[in-house]
């Protein structure tokens, strides 16, 4: 062969080895795809402080209850795939009237510092422990402790305890998550003392997909690194290690994020948009919890029902959803009822109804009332020709006539004589004008003169018997006279319109009338809203007390301000930034209003939140529980009746008829002002596979089906596929060209 030759040749094999190369390359990927492996490390970031890590004590601390979920297991867990209470590291049987609960373990469990040399097994023992030792006297986490009282638990052998509850209690399972803890840590430590076990806090021992390995303080954040721990007979977990950084400002997070797989709770910009790099994929969820306005029944002004009602017609929901971009308007607080069941709107016409109902009026309304009784007043007797309003300086005289027509003589007004005519046989009075005169001095408090201001005329007969009186308003003021002038022209107006069809363009009501120096004029659109006052003329002043964080409720107290003075309420707000402080204010119950969030979990019972037993203490403050969640302080023996019931039947028909008839008497008392579900986002990047939220009833249900995650993975032939399957794909592809 010639060189030239030789050269093509040379060519035309690289060419061919070459195409077939990408040939190779082009089956492999089109018959292949990733299945997840085994192993890599999954970075997670999030904002707040790592405390000891004991299930006992991780309520309140969000960062702190995820990595336990990961760290610990219980009985029982929550699957967000089906909204209910599944088992976990034990087989429950539950008996038929709920008040029998018996637990299984699973064969083979280990603590995690279990090791072939010394085997760590979980036992009953330790399930005796975990439950037992809550309840004894100085358990430090009270609001725990109410959920395993009256509580029987017995172990029946190395691998089963039974729970025997004095009443039957639908919702117990969800108690049953509680991570386990081994009773071989504590020996020997006081109950009392059991929050202070720092060695254990930041060493856990769990029996969880994942145990403890490091914590580490760095510059920027606090990293505590957890491994695989492999647990027979469960479903295996993919990703080897997972580390939590921990940051105590979001700004702090973010100057790190390039080395992060994921975000918990990612904060949003003033658009409503997550604060994320876009390689990040956000995931908004909403749990299982509301942020509502609590009205303390028992101060008066919130004690009243029609004031209730009138706030919470007077509150935009919508607005207020809008201006914080969340998604979900909530009605009620039980959350299992369909939220688009509700019976009030937002509609300020019906609010200012309501008000109407209650003894809380605006000024204009009590005035105009004040005018009309004094009109009526008036308008009958001998002194009906006497004019409400006088204009009359200081030595002054003001004659004032009227019928004698039946009028019995002799008789005085305010003590001063009425000119009469001659008598007649009969006994009347006759003059020429059949009319009678009195002259009234204009004085300064003396007997019978009239002083400035109102005065109250009486006409007395010749035994001092009152026969009639009437109101005059003695004035000095020329421009508070044509003032009162113009009001008198205003009220003949109103009851001249009375008489007209309610959509009559020239028909007026309090609504258009304005109060100004103390006197009614026409009402115009630059007039801001009086404090409404009631009987004894005190102004319905209410105070809202809230905290500084999250931001939103700063931002929703002052959205609630502007509406509720719109409708005539004197708003004070309360926005604390101390965490102790506001804590003292919502245990001793130092508000008119609160607006705070609660959340209902995974079992949805509202009973800790509405029943009469979780109402705090009145009298004695030294008896204040802070386990009193009942913020409204609402008490109903109807309503406790159907709590009980709810929480006590088994029978969902039965459940869901009590819900609906608890729902309508919540709505007829309103005790609160349920307003939105705050939606959280989740985020990770594209290294991560096989997450699916769900509906969590917490953030660190995101973890429920942890086993599905992966970071790792390979390429694996699609099922009937094999490398000896290329020449019949490379005959198919030369077919189709």
């Amino acid at each position: 062969m010639s060189r030239l030759e030789r050269i093509v040749l040379g060519v035309l094999v690289v060419v061919l080895s070459m195409s077939l190369l990408m040939l190779l390359r082009i089956f492999y990927i089109e018959n292949t795809s990733d299945v997840p492996v085994t192993g890599g490390t999954y970075i997670e970031g999030a904002v707040g402080e790592v405390l000891p890590l004991n299930p006992w004590f991780v309520t309140g601390n969000d960062v702190n209850r995820d990595i336990v979920s990961l760290v610990f297991s219980g009985l029982m867990k929550y699957d967000p795939r089906t909204s209910t209470v599944v088992d976990d590291l034990a087989t429950v049987k539950i008996s038929d009237d709920h008040r029998i609960y018996t637990a299984t373990l699973r064969p083979d469990l280990v603590w995690h510092d279990s090791t072939k040399e010394n085997p760590h097994p979980v036992t009953s023992d330790d399930v005796v422990f975990t439950f037992k030792t809550i309840q004894e006297q100085g358990f430090p986490n009270p609001i725990l402790q109410q959920n395993f009282r009256g509580v029987e638990i017995e172990k029946i052998d190395e691998r089963t305890v039974r729970f025997r509850l004095s009443k039957p209690y639908s919702f117990f399972s969800s108690n049953l998550t509680l991570g386990l803890l081994p009773a071989s840590s504590f020996a020997g430590i006081p109950v009392s003392k059991l929050n202070q076990t720092l060695d254990f806090g930041f060493r856990p021992i769990g029996a969880g997909p994942y145990s403890f390995l490091s914590l580490l303080q760095t510059d920027l954040s606090t990293e505590v690194t957890l491994k695989r721990f492999p647990r027979p007979g469960m479903p295996a977990d993919k990703i080897d290690r997972i580390v939590m950084r921990v940051f105590a400002e979001y700004s702090a997070l973010l100057t790190d994020i390039i080395n992060m797989n994921g975000v918990r709770l990612v904060p949003r910009n003033e658009e409503g948009l997550p604060i994320l790099p876009r390689r990040f994929m956000p995931i908004p969820y909403t749990l299982p919890q509301y942020v509502g306005i609590f009205f303390n029944l028992d101060r008066p002004i919130p004690g009243d029902r029609n004031v209730r009602l009138g706030l919470q017609l007077a509150v935009n929901k919508q607005e207020i959803v809008d201006a914080l971009h969340e998604t979900q308007v909530v009605d009620t607080p039980l959350l299992e009822i369909n939220l688009g069941d509700w019976r009030y709107k937002f509609d300020m016409t019906a609010a200012q109804g309501a008000f109407f109902e209650s003894d809380w009026n605006v000024p204009e309304k009590v005035r105009l009332q004040r005018l009309l009784e004094q009109r009526e007043t008036n308008a009958v007797g001998p002194l009906s020709g006497v004019q409400r309003i006088a204009l009359l300086g200081s030595g002054g005289i003001l004659t004032l006539t009227g019928s004698s027509k039946d009028l019995k003589f002799p008789a005085k007004v305010n003590g001063f004589l009425v000119e009469t005519g001659s008598k007649l046989p009969n006994g009347t009075i006759q003059t020429l004008s059949g009319t009678w005169i009195v002259k009234l001095p204009a004085g300064n408090g003396g007997s019978g003169s009239l002083k400035a201001g109102m005065n109250i005329l009486k006409m007395t007969d010749g035994k001092d018997d009152i026969l009639d009186s009437a109101y005059l308003e003695r004035m000095t003021d020329a421009r508070k006279f044509q003032r009162a002038v113009v009001e008198q022209q205003l009220v003949n107006q109103f009851i001249r319109s009375k008489q007209l069809p309610d959509n009559d363009p020239q028909r007026i009501s309090v609504a258009d009338m304005y109060i100004e120096e103390g006197f009614l004029r026409r009402k115009t659109a630059e007039d801001k809203p009086h404090t409404r006052i009631n009987g004894a003329g005190k102004e319905m002043a209410i105070t809202i007390l809230t905290s500084s964080k999250p931001d939103s409720y700063p931002i929703v107290a002052g959205m609630l301000k502007k509406e509720w003075e719109a409708v005539g309420a004197k708003v004070t707000l309360d926005v604390v930034a101390d965490k102790k402080e506001f804590q003292d204010k919502l245990t001793k119950r130092q508000y008119d209003v609160v607006l705070f969030g609660q959340s209902l979990f995974d079992n949805l019972d509202s009973y800790p939140y509405w029943h009469s037993s979780q109402i705090q203490e009145k009298t004695d403050p030294t008896k204040l529980r802070i386990d009193a969640f009942n913020l409204s302080q609402y008490a109903s023996f109807e309503a406790d009746q159907l709590l009980t019931r709810i929480r006590e039947t088994g029978d969902s028909a039965s459940r869901t008829k009590a819900l609906k008839e608890l729902n309508d008497l919540w709505k007829k008392d309103t005790p609160a002002v349920v307003l939105y579900s705050p939606l959280s986002i989740y985020a990770h990047d594209d290294t991560v596979h096989g997450i699916s939220l769900q509906r969590l009833s917490l953030h660190a249900d995101r973890f429920a089906h942890i086993d599905e995650w992966y970071v790792t993975t390979r390429k694996q032939f699609k099922e009937g596929k094999s490398w000896i399957s290329f020449v019949p794909w490379l005959f198919g592809l030369i077919g189709r060209i």
